[in-house]
């Protein structure tokens, strides 16, 4: 089978952060003869290129090239480029991995739209990455009608053909963004780029030990020599105008801009801060005209303005004022309503924790040039923010708590003016009713087994800020919802009392260990029992029962159906095909029939049933509450004594 995906992996000492970056790629749903990978060993001197060596000696897809040590990153991707088979190439960092379809879903993809380019979701594991571009696929992407310039790490597929036809290899040496000047002469160079993201391919992770591949000490000269080159791609493929000044925006706001903001700049040492600052004012004033700042968000402007001017001191004062600004979200309400959750919501500046408030009266004001001082840029700040408020942008979005997996959800939002003392100022508050269908949720698909958690994003003024939203007065959470397939508990964190869905993984959590032993039993070879659960009408599920030492488990099949009368739902199962040995039986309900493995949660009921296989009767498997506390007191008791037995054991 020729070869569709060549994987390029560049490696430098990577220890064991290599292990889960090579599990991704033999666990790639391609058949193995469709792809290849190739480790390029940047001349590490630990045990990485043993281990490499071996593996290939095992794998016939993987290949292992040894070259001396480059320095970076530049010349070990050229040489696996050249030495690749594949129809396209993906770029990999030794330290991070991909989702186990990546490579099959990027290819198909690809070759669907004819791209040259495939841009697949990243998923930031402690690290940031782009949201905006992966809110939708984009099977048509271009620099012009996609913010592809805020993705130029190296992480995607590139067709080989296309890199060969126009020539484009990677700066090498010591030196930085050796990334942004390959892609982004990548994107405007391409006949079509393809951004996949309904499936998350790669997931950028931050190490533990701060050691990241590309990790180096920011050394600002270097680094803005460097990002000259970048800009120099831009102005050799596109033409003065609007056009090019937004390409160019993103460097100033990305790698200038935010370097000089809030906390980010404030951590530095005021000597470092310094020359950052001087770096960035030389880069600001020989390079950008003033299109490119006038394209930028107002808070951003300020700081572009203060820098230009040179007024260190200022910038560094605004970033002190900026640090203290935040995001409140709160969570107004929860509820199930035709198989959906809705998720009502608040959110709104602040300053020192306090909410921030704003002119009644405020038109948009004009940013003619750098404010006199902090305070003219605070009021010029607050103004706009007013002014814009009413198409201020309130998403939620769901992560995934271990793979930080991200998924925006629809969702209607109203702004509220909010009057303050004697209605001179107000505060802006952001209402909104988010829409969680579990069956659609993960990019189209069924949310997977997992914590995830809802995170409000909020866009106004040049400020990007997300916040959990937190428990707000009088919140009172449904129950747990069998949907999709699927057992979905609404909670409350501790002790931050911020929501969190909890995907098929909840067991005490779920409260049916409170029933009512009135609401259990028998009857007619029947099973029924009114459980604490969410179901928008009837619902197929599974019954398994578990029986004395010796016995198989018996799985029989059953319904869960709403109860008019009061919330909850009724489930009920066919006892009579089950075959049930003498003997207690604990029962569990896994709520998708139709999973290979099902999923089971223990239910408080358990069947006793007769030696002969006859009469079945119920009980509840909830212990007395004083057992329990004279159960606990018991093992307290004794825990010296079994501590004392088992030291003589030793």
């Amino acid at each position: 089978m020729p070869v569709k995906v060549s994987v390029v992996v560049p490696v430098y000492n990577p220890g064991r952060y290599i292990e889960e970056c090579i599990a991704s790629l033999l666990r790639q749903s391609l058949p193995p003869d469709a792809y290849e990978v190739i480790f390029i060993d940047d001349g590490s001197t630990d045990e990485t290129p043993a281990r490499l060596d071996a593996l290939a000696a095992e794998e016939p897809r993987v290949q292992v090239i040894h070259i001396e040590n480059s320095g970076w990153s530049g010349r070990p991707r050229n040489v696996g480029i050249d030495a690749s088979r594949g129809e396209y190439v993906m770029f990999v960092d030794h330290d991070d991995h991909l989702g186990d379809e990546a490579l099959e879903r990027m290819y198909d993809y690809g070759v669907a739209n004819d791209a040259d380019v495939v841009v697949g979701k990243m998923a930031g594991q402690g690290r940031g990455v782009p949201v905006e571009l992966f809110r939708v696929n984009r099977p048509h992407a271009s620099v012009g009608n996609a913010p592809l310039i805020d993705s130029l790490t190296p992480h995607k597929m590139v067709r080989r053909a296309f890199l060969d036809r126009i020539g484009l290899r990677f700066p090498e040496g010591r030196r930085r963004l050796e990334d942004h000047v390959f892609v982004t002469e990548a994107y405007l160079r391409a006949g079509n780029v393809s951004v996949l993201s309904d499936y998350v391919c790669y997931y950028h992770t931050r190490r533990d030990d701060g050691s990241n591949a590309g990790f180096q000490r920011f050394d600002p000269v270097g680094y803005f020599n460097n990002l000259r080159e970048a800009l120099d791609i831009v102005e050799r493929y596109t033409e003065p105008g609007p056009p090019r000044d937004r390409l160019l925006r993103r460097w100033l706001r990305n790698e200038m801009v935010e370097r000089l903001r809030g906390r980010r700049l404030l951590a530095k040492p005021d000597d470092f801060r310094r020359e950052l600052f001087e770096e960035i004012h030389k880069v600001v004033a020989e390079r950008f005209g003033p299109g490119v700042a006038a394209g930028l968000q107002p808070a951003q402007r300020i700081v572009a303005a203060l820098t230009t001017a040179g007024r260190y001191d200022d910038v560094v004062a605004f970033a002190e004022w900026e640090a203290a600004v935040g995001l409140r979200a709160t969570t107004e309400s929860v509820e199930w309503r035709d198989g959906k959750l809705h998720i009502g919501l608040s959110a709104e500046y602040t300053h020192d924790g306090e909410p921030m408030t704003y002119p009644a009266d405020a038109a948009s004001p004009a940013f003619d040039g750098p404010p006199r001082d902090v305070a003219e840029a605070v009021e010029l700040l607050g103004a706009d923010n007013a002014a814009r408020f009413d198409k201020a942008p309130l998403d939620l979005v769901l992560r995934a708590r271990s793979s930080a997996a991200t998924h925006f959800q629809p969702t209607g939002v109203t702004h509220e003016r909010v009057p303050v003392g004697d209605g001179s100022r107000v505060r802006l508050v952001l209402r909104a009713t988010a829409t969680v269908d579990p069956a659609t949720a993960a990019g189209g698909t069924p949310l997977d087994a997992e914590v995830w958690d809802p995170v409000v994003r909020v866009r106004l003024g040049g400020w990007t800020k997300e916040s959990r939203p937190g428990e707000g007065r009088a919140l009172a959470l449904p129950y747990a919802g069998v949907v999709a397939g699927r057992l979905i508990l609404p909670y409350l964190t501790d002790p931050y009392r911020n929501l969190s869905l909890d995907v098929d993984r909840a067991q005490g959590r779920l409260g049916l260990g409170q029933v009512a032993e009135r609401d259990m039993g028998v009857s007619g070879g029947r099973l029924r029992m009114r459980l604490p659960l969410y179901v928008n009408g009837a619902a197929k599920v599974l019954v398994r029962l578990t029986g004395p030492a010796g016995t198989a488990p018996v799985t029989v099949p059953g319904t869960l159906s709403p109860v008019r009368a009061r919330p909850g739902a009724m489930l009920e199962a066919a006892l009579s095909g089950a075959e049930l040995a003498g003997g207690v039986w604990r029962t569990a309900l896994g709520p998708d029939p139709d999973a290979g493995e099902p999923r089971f949660v223990a239910l408080p009921l358990s069947l006793r049933a007769a030696p002969d296989g006859g009469r079945v009767r119920a009980a509840h498997t909830r212990r007395h509450p004083r057992l329990r506390r004279l159960v606990g007191r018991a093992r307290r008791l004794l825990r010296p004594v079994t501590a004392r037995a088992a030291a003589r054991g030793r």
